[in-house]
């Protein structure tokens, strides 16, 4: 039972933190895999997908906007401007690859709204997303891995 709990844990912290709201899912990531309560490779997975689906609410909420507005959305879910400008200009400038960088911190949350408010495919939104996110997870579990 506690895997389980572990695990929805690492599911949760790493859906928020993709999302536009502010959190980071690293610390839990590692944290658990110090504790070794889960299977690192259950852990890896479930944190791998549950960033990526944050990701796509990202994206489905920047496809609304294109749509309907972004006086639509709560003001607590708005991109903050700033940001929101700096990932249009990163995906306007380097196209699909920079999807491979939607892990990072500042500009790779806005940069899934921005792939969304520029309608770029769902299918290949996700796996671009998935394959960026299991990397930095991936190399997290490498480095802790090479100290413990």
């Amino acid at each position: 039972m506690e895997a389980f709990w572990s695990l929805a844990g690492m599911a949760s912290a790493a859906f928020v933190a993709a999302t536009l709201l502010p959190a980071q899912s690293e610390a839990v990531f590692v944290g658990l895999l110090a504790a070794k309560s889960v299977d690192p490779l259950a852990l890896f997975l479930t944190a791998s997908l549950a960033n990526t689906a944050g990701s796509i609410l990202n994206w489905w909420l920047g496809l609304m906007i294109a749509r309907h507005g972004v006086d639509r959305l709560p003001a607590r879910l708005r991109p903050d401007p700033k940001r929101f400008a700096q990932a249009q200009g990163l995906f306007a400038r380097f196209g699909w690859p920079s999807l491979l960088l939607a892990w990072l911190p500042i500009v790779g949350d806005p940069l899934t709204f921005a792939a969304g408010t520029l309608n770029y495919p769902f299918w290949r939104f996700t796996l671009l997303v998935l394959i960026g996110k299991a990397g930095r997870y991936a190399a997290l579990w490498a480095g802790w891995a090479s100290f413990a």
